[in-house]
């Protein structure tokens, strides 16, 4: 199932708590570009078809990145692409991306995803794996 981008927007909007779509808008774009550089092959192809086209380009179409960052270099860098963002509202960013990507995507994909990323990046889905608390 690929959402439409108002559902998409309304999703993260309403799950971040924005005031508006347009700083929704912003943490989708800035958590999936990261995303994307991080991703490969056919997991980013289908990811990338469960979502708006909007997104789906902005995945599709990353810089590639040297290494994996961890999650808690994921949350770092978040927090220097957004404007006057910490770590802290940068991480509940990126739950609000995350979860809905995860939910468009379902969960046999989701773990796909999850398998070419570092550890702990589960928590940043919202999709912690049973007996991994931190």
């Amino acid at each position: 199932m690929t959402l439409r981008w108002e559902a998409f927007l309304d999703l993260v909007r309403e799950r971040g708590e924005y005031d508006t779509p347009q700083e929704a808008e912003r943490a989708s774009r800035v958590v999936l570009a990261l995303l994307g550089a991080h991703l490969a092959g056919r997991v980013r192809a289908d990811l990338a078809a469960h979502l708006p086209e909007a997104m789906a380009l902005i995945l599709l179409n990353p810089l590639q990145a040297a290494e994996p960052l961890t999650p808690e270099r994921f949350v770092r860098a978040t927090a220097a692409w957004i404007e006057g963002a910490t770590e802290s509202t940068a991480l509940w960013d990126i739950g609000a991306v995350l979860s809905t990507v995860a939910d468009a995507a379902g969960d046999d994909l989701t773990q796909r995803v999850l398998l070419q990323l570092p550890p702990g990046y589960d928590l940043l889905f919202g999709r912690p794996h049973p007996g991994q608390r931190p």
